[in-house]
């Protein structure tokens, strides 16, 4: 529950200073706003290109969730 609790709140930030932006106001501290991911809501080691953190994303590639993602062996 918490963990949703700090989701929205930071969903409510962002839509916050991305509407600040489209009206021309330059957001006071921008640097509040984190990305999440999107599976388990952790902020460190976030991959944006994925929308998730490492960890997830290893877990999902593993699995064979994520397409084009494959294990390098040499």
């Amino acid at each position: 529950m918490a963990r949703l609790a700090i989701e929205v709140k930071d969903q409510r930030k962002k839509d916050k200073m991305l509407k600040a932006r489209a009206n021309g106001i330059k957001a006071k501290y921008s640097t509040r706003v984190h990305n999440r991911c999107r599976l388990c809501g952790k902020t460190g080691g976030y991959i944006r290109k994925f929308d998730i953190c490492r960890i997830c994303f290893r877990e999902n590639a593993q699995q064979g969730k994520i397409m084009g993602i494959k294990k390098s062996s040499w």
